[in-house]
């Protein structure tokens, strides 16, 4: 049995797989090494990961997260799954790697993750040979559900929508200019609480003003991203919940950038499953 988990600061995503099967799944709270120390990791693991094992020991654990930058950092994981789960083989990458891997297996292209934050890699189809640093919401993460919120939130309180769009919002969330001002600059997480406001811009596509800013912000994902890698021989893959729910309006940008897309997808589970059992397919 091998198991494979794709995880992120507010939950892991976790798949068993025993001969290329999946024989189970379970979802743990989040894991970032840059929140949790190896001993609060190894103490969740055994609580929450540990009993699913019912004794068996995996032949290999691949762990793919956010905040898993570089090798003493991952080392956090790498030993905390070692000491709960008792195994050998344990391997931790960064989220990006779980997208150029899931997204794109052994045949090179773009990948890409939008989500709450954006990130981007040049992918050859072994290795991660590009990134262009995404900078986070406040100078770059262009695409992402953080900007989406900040850019609508500033579009809203300076009356740049729609008339009417502005108070349903307010009234949507029973919010006020103060709360929202304290909100992002005094409380924590504020790309968290911007990137809360995606399901409400979704709704609200049909308007023009709305679409617009949407449009606004995955050209500027494409052009300050994408853009800077081999982008016009490559098909360009992509990954996280804002990607997925928005995969109309992205098809249409990167259209009219003679951007080619491939894969879509909400999380790149199933395509490291694929990765990793062998059974990797080339993009459509």
């Amino acid at each position: 049995m091998i198991i494979i988990a794709d995880g992120g600061s507010t939950k892991v995503d976790w798949r068993f797989i025993e001969e290329g099967i999946e024989v189970g799944c379970h979802q743990t709270e989040g894991i970032n090494p840059y929140f949790r120390n190896r001993k609060e990791i190894t103490l969740l693991l055994k609580e929450q990961i540990y009993d699913l094992l019912k004794g068996r020991t995996p032949e290999g654990i691949y762990f793919y997260g956010a905040g898993c930058t570089h090798t003493e950092i991952n080392d956090s994981i790498r030993f905390a799954l070692y000491d709960s789960l008792n195994c050998d083989q344990v391997e931790v990458y960064s989220d990006l790697w779980g997208a150029a891997r899931g997204l794109c297996g052994t045949t090179p292209g773009i990948a890409c993750i939008l989500g709450t934050g954006s990130n981007s890699c040049y992918y050859n189809g072994k290795e991660i040979v590009s990134n262009v640093s995404p900078l986070g919401y406040i100078l770059g993460d262009e695409g992402s559900g953080a900007v989406l919120g900040k850019l609508f939130i500033g579009a809203c309180l300076k009356n740049q929508l729609t008339s009417g769009i502005k108070e349903e919002f307010l009234d949507s969330y029973q919010l006020t200019r103060a709360q929202i001002l304290e909100k992002v600059y005094k409380q924590p997480n504020p790309n968290r609480f911007l990137a809360g406001f995606s399901p409400f811009i979704l709704e609200h596509l049909t308007d023009p003003s709305v679409r617009e800013l949407v449009h606004k912000t995955f050209t500027g994902f494409f052009t300050r991203n994408v853009m800077q890698y081999d982008y016009q021989d490559s098909i360009v893959h992509f990954t996280g919940s804002v990607a997925y729910h928005y995969r109309e309006v992205l098809k249409e940008v990167a259209a009219s950038l003679q951007i080619q897309t491939g894969h879509i997808t909400q999380s790149p589970m199933e395509g490291l499953i694929r990765y990793h059992t062998g059974k990797c397919i080339k993009p459509e």
